[in-house]
């Protein structure tokens, strides 16, 4: 069995940070990296409330509701009344949201290709292996949605 690094998890954090840097500073963007990110976390989430896309986003609810506020008057999403709670909303990823989040992945990807198109067979294998991995262990510190 390989030992793990102390630093693998660090290491790991900051090598990813820093591809994100490099595909946002080659790319154009369709939509601002902070709107990507907040669809990304609605998309994932399926729905939520604004308070809990605020604490998963580590910012002040006011500022939560400018993010979804701009990404409701461009489509992206929509405020649902929460059955559990009428004083509460629920926000949801629309089609148009779905769209631009592809997009935005989409050319982010391309933006390093040229890198990955530099490599060899074997190490674009070991990454494309690295990346089935990430998904899993994603998957696996995702609290159960029940």
């Amino acid at each position: 069995m390989v030992s793990m690094s102390s630093t693998l998890g660090a290491d790991l954090l900051s090598v990813v940070a820093r591809i994100n840097r490099l595909a946002n500073q080659r790319v154009r963007k369709p939509i601002p990296f902070a709107q990507a990110r907040l669809l990304s976390t609605i998309e994932d989430q399926g729905e939520a409330r604004i308070s809990d896309l605020a604490a998963l986003d580590h910012c002040s609810q006011p500022t939560m509701t400018t993010q979804v506020r701009r990404l409701e008057d461009a489509g992206m999403v929509t405020r649902t009344s929460d059955p559990q709670d009428a004083r509460a909303v629920l926000i949801r990823i629309t089609p148009d949201g779905v769209a631009a989040l592809r997009q935005a992945r989409l050319d982010r990807g391309a933006a390093i290709d040229p890198y990955l198109e530099q490599l060899s067979d074997a190490e674009r294998e070991c990454l494309t292996e690295a990346v089935v991995v990430m998904r899993r262990l994603i998957k696996d510190a995702a609290p159960d949605p029940r």
